[in-house]
């Protein structure tokens, strides 16, 4: 087991988005690993509402097929160059993590699952950041086309909120910049 050598706060302000993967494989069980620690995120009545549909290892074949399909529109049209240039941001990546939640009727659990559900995403991506495993939060437009649900195995009632890529890099991004604490807060009632 790893141990842990950052610290929180640390890993919240060090993690980026990445983009660029190198392609190495990331192991299936330290993904898994990864994964049963992020299930610790809150949520609200224990509901737990999410579910996995996970590929790393020899199941990225099949699934960058399925991405190719979905993922690259008029593709049989490229030549193989062209297609292989855009089947790179899809096939660097060492692993993929789809995060799905039921779609409860209820706009208030709905909104509580999928706010827990998030919770878990930035733990899979905190976690797997310490370890040196990059991840990018993904949500292209296909995640609710009907057929390519049907060919992950997504349920009806059922919603896809992230297609997380997972992998390692060469180089992290540079931070970007973001607003400060007093560019979004009001403070309620009188100022004294």
């Amino acid at each position: 087991m790893n141990e842990q050598s950052l610290t929180v706060k640390d890993a919240i302000i060090q993690r980026r988005s990445i983009k660029l993967f190198n392609g190495q494989p990331v192991d299936r069980e330290e993904l898994l690993s990864i994964m049963e620690d992020a299930l610790w995120a809150p949520n609200h009545q224990l509901r737990q509402p999410w579910r996995f549909i996970v590929a790393c290892g020899s199941e990225l074949n099949e699934l960058h097929e399925l991405l190719k399909e979905y993922g690259i529109p008029k593709w049989h049209e490229l030549s193989d160059d062209a297609l292989e240039k855009q089947m790179q941001k899809y096939k660097n990546p060492g692993g993929y993590v789809f995060v799905i939640v039921p779609e409860d009727a209820r706009q208030k659990e709905r909104l509580e699952d999928y706010a827990a559900a998030s919770m878990l995403v930035q733990n899979i991506q905190l976690l797997a950041w310490d370890r040196g495993i990059g991840s990018c939060w993904k949500t292209p437009g296909f995640l609710d086309n009907p057929k390519f649900r049907e060919s992950l195995g997504v349920k009806p009632g059922e919603r896809i909120i992230s297609m997380l890529q997972v992998g390692y890099y060469d180089e992290a991004p540079k931070p970007k910049p973001r607003k400060s604490i007093e560019e979004v807060i009001t403070f309620f009632g009188n100022e004294n």
